[in-house]
C-alpha cells in the first residue's frame, strides 16, 4: 500500500533535516561561487585510496633510506583554493614545484621544517633529535642533501599513480617562501593531500597539491580504473587463475568428529571403557580441504590402504 504525505507531515520532515545550505539554527550559509568543486566526490575518494597505498610504500622506503623507524599516515584529502593551501604552510619551509608530464600544469610538494632539519641531521649521521625551533631557510648545501630523499618520495608517488595513469613527477623549482611559487591563481581549486611523518618524537607533515583541473582531465581514467575493479572476472581470467593454482598443495582430512572431554576425564580412561561418539554408523563423514568441508563419503580400504570414497558433493556448505 502507498500513502501520500499531507503538507503538515512534509513540513515536519524538512524541519528535522539540516542541509549543507543552512547552519544549526536554520540560517542560510553563504556559498562562494569563485570556489567551485572541479571534481566529483567519488574521484576524491579514489585519490584517497590511491594515496593510502602511497603512504604504505613510502614508510618502507624512507625507513630503509634513513635507517630509522618511522611511521607515515594519511591525514586528509580535500579540495580547496590554491591560496588557502599556501596560507596553511609554514614560512619559511621547503617547497618544490613538480611537472606532471605528459600533462600540462604543475603540482607542489612541501615538507615542514619540523621534519626537514631532523632528517638532514639523520642523513649526516646524527640522531635526528628535536632541536630548537629553527625558523630559517634551507641552505643550498642542505637542498643538495634533500634531493635523494625527494627522489625516493616522487618515485613512490609515481608508482602509486601508475595504477590510474603514468605521470612523471619531476623537479622544476625550489622555494622557501610559499608565496614565491604562484603556479595557479589564488582562487583555482587544488586537491590537497596531507601526510604525517613521525620519526621517534619528531613529527611533521608532507603536503601535496595537485590542480583539480589536471585531475579533471584524467577523470575518465579514474572511472575506468575503479569500474574495472568492480566487474566480475572473465572466463579467460578464471582459467588463468585456475592454471596458476593448479600446482598448489592443499590439506585433505576425513575425520570422525566426537564429543569434547575434560582432561581429567581423559586421564581416568582405562581398558574396557566405552566412549559414545554420538555418531550414527550410517552417517557420511565430512572430507575437509584446508579446514573447510567440501565432500561427504566413507573411509574404505583400497589396496591395503585407507582411502576416502566420495559419495556426496554438496553444492554449498
Amino acid at each position: 500500500m502507498t500513502r501520500q504525505l499531507n503538507q503538515t507531515e512534509i513540513d515536519a520532515v524538512f524541519q528535522k533535516v539540516k542541509g549543507p545550505l543552512s547552519d544549526s539554527e536554520g540560517h542560510p550559509v553563504p556559498f562562494d561561487f569563485r570556489r567551485p568543486d572541479r571534481i566529483a566526490k567519488s574521484q576524491v575518494q579514489a585519490i584517497r585510496m590511491l594515496h593510502e597505498s602511497f603512504v604504505r610504500n613510502l614508510g618502507s622506503s624512507l625507513s630503509a633510506y634513513l635507517r630509522s623507524y618511522l611511521t607515515v599516515n594519511l591525514i586528509s584529502v580535500e579540495q580547496l583554493a590554491y591560496g588557502e593551501f599556501l596560507e596553511g604552510l609554514a614560512a619559511p619551509t621547503y617547497l618544490v614545484s613538480l611537472s606532471l608530464r605528459p600533462y600540462d600544469g604543475s603540482a607542489l610538494i612541501e615538507m615542514s621544517p619540523s621534519l626537514i632539519f631532523p632528517i638532514i641531521e639523520i642523513i649526516l649521521g646524527g640522531k635526528g633529535h628535536a632541536g630548537a625551533n629553527l625558523k630559517r631557510e634551507v641552505t643550498e648545501i642542505e637542498q643538495s642533501l634533500l634531493e635523494t630523499l625527494f627522489r625516493i618520495i616522487l618515485n613512490d608517488l609515481k608508482e602509486a599513480w601508475k595504477a590510474v595513469t603514468p605521470i612523471d613527477f619531476k623537479f622544476q623549482a625550489v622555494a622557501t617562501e610559499p608565496q614565491m611559487l604562484q603556479i595557479l591563481a589564488p582562487n583555482e581549486a587544488v586537491v590537497s593531500v596531507s601526510i604525517e611523518i613521525r620519526i621517534g618524537e619528531i613529527s611533521g607533515t608532507l603536503n601535496l597539491a595537485i590542480p583539480s583541473i589536471n585531475i579533471k582531465m584524467i577523470g575518465s581514467k579514474f572511472d575506468q580504473q575503479w569500474s574495472l575493479r568492480k566487474t566480475e572476472p572473465t572466463e579467460a581470467e578464471q582459467r588463468r587463475a585456475s592454471t596458476l593454482i593448479r600446482d598448489a598443495e592443499v590439506r585433505l582430512e576425513a575425520r570422525l568428529q566426537g564429543p569434547k572431554l575434560r582432561v581429567r576425564d581423559l586421564l581416568d580412561l582405562k581398558a574396557g571403557d566405552l566412549l559414545e561418539l554420538d555418531y550414527r554408523l550410517d552417517r557420511l563423514l565430512d572430507c575437509d580441504i584446508n579446514g573447510t568441508a567440501k565432500f561427504q563419503g566413507r573411509v574404505v580400504n583400497s589396496n591395503q590402504k585407507k582411502a576416502f570414497l566420495i559419495e556426496s558433493m554438496p553444492e554449498a556448505r
